[in-house]
């Protein structure tokens, strides 16, 4: 017979889970990890390493393998894309590596979030913990996706990120570039992974309550616990 447990502990640890594993999946998919420096569609970099060029400026956005520029022959704005079609493409490979991790490390906390749904009617698989075996695949992921923040940096000194960056970029350092929000998301939702991880501890505690094992002696198949 199927018991349906409910508890706060429970729900929120799933609730977490999928809110890392959708932060992640955005940021890896967005082109905000780098904003360029402000330009116009045809600026040159000056002698001096600072952007020189007249007209209403706007800022290009670089990604992990994606980007958004304003080109002239275009009146519809921004025109964002993948710039790298195949994985040999991307501008480094330091950013092939942190991609491989930062993607073993997403498909691993979507697996969780999916998983984590199910928890309600199954706590055990195999004889272990549901939540024990979510949370350490969640301690996994979250150390490839530390790699892949790592790694990223390393990347910066590459031909392309210089067209955005100007000449002065170089490995950990931005040049005339700032970071975008996808960085800072893709780093918060590091943080929450390993919450989540550590978490998982009290979902299981709180799903194997003796409150909870009473009502499952007394016949009940929904189980709703604070």
């Amino acid at each position: 017979m199927c018991h349906v447990i409910v508890t706060c502990r429970s729900m929120l640890w799933t609730l977490l889970s999928i809110v890392a594993a959708f932060s992640e999946l955005i940021a890896f998919m967005s082109t905000d990890w780098l904003v360029g420096f402000p330009r116009t569609p045809d600026a040159v970099i000056s002698s001096h390493g600072a952007p020189a060029a007249a007209g209403e400026a706007y800022r290009p956005t670089l990604g992990l393998y994606g980007r958004c520029i304003r080109l002239p022959q275009l009146r519809r704005g921004v025109l964002c894309g993948p710039y790298a079609i195949h994985f040999g493409e991307i501008a480094s490979g330091f950013w092939q590596a942190a991609s491989i991790f930062l993607a073993a490390g997403i498909l691993l906390l979507c697996a969780v979030a999916f998983i984590s749904v199910f928890t309600m009617c199954f706590q055990s698989i195999m004889k272990k913990s549901i939540f024990n075996v979510c949370g350490l695949l969640q301690a996994i992921g979250g150390l490839f996706l530390i790699l892949g923040l790592m790694l990223y940096p390393a990347g910066w000194g590459s031909d392309k990120v210089q067209l955005y960056c100007g000449p002065d970029a170089s490995p950990y350092k931005l040049g005339l570039c700032s970071m975008g929000w996808a960085f800072y998301t893709a780093l918060g939702g590091t943080v929450l992974t390993f919450i989540c991880a550590v978490f998982s501890a009290q979902a299981e505690i709180a799903t194997s309550s003796d409150k909870v094992q009473e009502e499952i002696e007394e016949g009940k198949s929904l189980i709703c616990l604070l």
